[in-house]
């Protein structure tokens, strides 16, 4: 099978989930995949083109914050996985500038100009097809192909798993695709690798600069590229450790033989819109805010908390910081007190618990694995302040039910809960925690979802 099919080939469900399966997906997300993009070929059919239009297929994994808590912006490290449930997206390329995206499971749609001018709607799903397109047409100039595309997800939205930044990377996949982006001189001095694509990529989400790219609007959230480095450079089977600003692989991490994650998402929704884009720019002002205070006290210029700690010895760089931020006033930018527990928290998670749950991991040493896990859900919601009631009684469920470990993950205030479980036990750990979870809180479980899911391949044109 050839990555350029016409519209009536991507509905072959057996040929298009042996293609997927080659690619790393277990046989049903495979099976599961293909039958989006049938579904999604079909909608494009129906909308008027002929079956025999040349269509491109993408897949794009949500992905699984194994650790690494609002680090990534503050140029720390994360473990990360791509998870199997994701947003397929097939695409027709126009003979004009014209995008018309469908969205399938709101039956909704939206056409717009591929045009640097264009205004993005704050809010609603158009939003991050525009503002990738917005950014590529500003960034790349010239002549511009648009598409008519359709996409549908199995990702649960607003979930932690970063189904927005999903859509936006399955955007971004199509319209290269289509207009040979990686043929084009500057954006291959640009864009150099999966790790820069994913750097770039969180700069088109969060509106920042990239290299000579001038920033532009973003979708309104100030976060980093770990999102977008767990969907572009994953590999299957096994956990990656990356550090950021600039993105850097670190480690992989084989997943433990036999297991798998099993997956809450906890019926509290965690978008980033709205009082939840604020809750969530906080944590990253707050770190910005702690890293301006230390720049003003040192006459330094390091960017952000990981280069300010990797500016001396680790505790004696800590003790002074500390001391920088009990210096700063409530008349300040933020509360001392506040600074001091943002550092804290980054001190803690990216310095002490992070390599040390690698390295357990990588050992073999599942129960020292649980207990540093335990220590960073712990943290998420003394210091870090991101979780709700619903995503610690899971956790705190999970590891009663006998997971090896388990920690909420994303952005919080709301979203999903990860458990580690063996894979043939899976099923039977999953009625028995979505029991626990009905029995305490029926009106949020009867919006929650449980599943399964292995570590993922990367995204991926089928």
């Amino acid at each position: 099978m050839t990555a350029r099919l016409d519209l009536a080939a991507w509905s072959d469900a057996s040929a298009v989930a042996r293609r997927l399966a080659e690619r790393g997906l277990s046989a049903p997300a495979s099976a599961a995949k293909a039958g989006l993009l049938g579904r999604c070929a079909r909608a494009l059919e129906a909308d008027g083109l002929g079956g025999g239009t040349p269509a491109r297929a993408f897949f794009v994994p949500g992905r699984i914050e194994v650790l690494g808590k609002h680090t990534d912006y503050a140029g720390g490290r994360s473990l990360i996985a791509a998870a199997e449930p994701g947003i397929v997206l097939v695409a027709a390329a126009r003979g004009d500038a014209s995008i018309r995206a469908r969205a399938l499971d709101l039956a909704e749609r939206c056409d717009f100009p591929f045009s640097a001018d264009v205004e993005p709607p704050v809010g609603r799903w158009a939003n991050y097809p525009m503002t990738v397109a917005r950014r590529l047409a500003r960034d790349f100039p010239g002549r511009r192909r648009g598409v008519d595309a359709a996409f549908v997800g199995d990702l649960p939205p607003a979930a932690g798993m970063s189904s927005s930044s999903a859509l936006m990377v399955a955007w971004f996949l199509a319209l290269a695709a289509v207009n040979r982006l990686d043929a084009r001189l500057e954006y291959r001095a640009a864009v150099a690798s999966p790790e820069a694509l994913a750097e770039y990529l969180g700069a088109v989400e969060n509106g920042q600069t990239f290299g000579p790219l001038a920033g532009d609007r973003g979708v309104g959230t100030f976060g980093g590229s770990e999102d977008h480095t767990a969907m572009l450079c994953s590999r299957p089977g096994s956990l990656a450790q990356y550090a950021y600003c600039p993105v850097r692989l670190e480690r992989r991490v084989p997943m433990p033989a036999g297991y798998a994650f099993a997956i809450a998402s906890s019926g509290v929704a965690a978008e980033k819109t709205g009082p939840a884009m604020s809750a969530y720019n906080r944590a990253s002002r707050l770190a910005a805010d702690a890293a301006r205070a230390w720049r003003e006290a040192t006459g330094r210029t390091d960017p952000h908390l990981a280069a300010a700690l990797a500016s001396g010895e680790r505790g004696a760089v800590a003790e002074r910081m500390r001391g920088v931020l009990r210096r700063r006033t409530a008349a300040g930018p933020s509360p001392a007190e506040d600074l001091l527990a943002r550092f804290s928290h980054f001190l803690a998670e990216n310095e002490e618990v992070l390599p040390a749950a690698g390295d357990a991991l990588a050992d073999g040493r599942l129960d020292e694995f649980g207990r540093l896990v335990d220590r960073s859900q712990h943290l998420a919601g003394t210091l870090l302040g991101n979780q709700v009631p619903q995503t610690r009684l899971l956790a705190r469920a999970a590891r009663d039910l006998g997971a090896a470990a388990a920690s909420a993950f994303g952005a919080g205030f709301g979203g999903s809960v990860w458990a580690l479980v063996p894979g043939d036990d899976a099923a039977a750990f999953l009625e028995a925690w979505a029991g626990r979870y009905r029995a305490a809180l029926p009106e949020d479980a009867a919006r929650a979802a449980f599943f399964t899911s292995g570590a993922g391949p990367a995204a991926m044109e089928v």
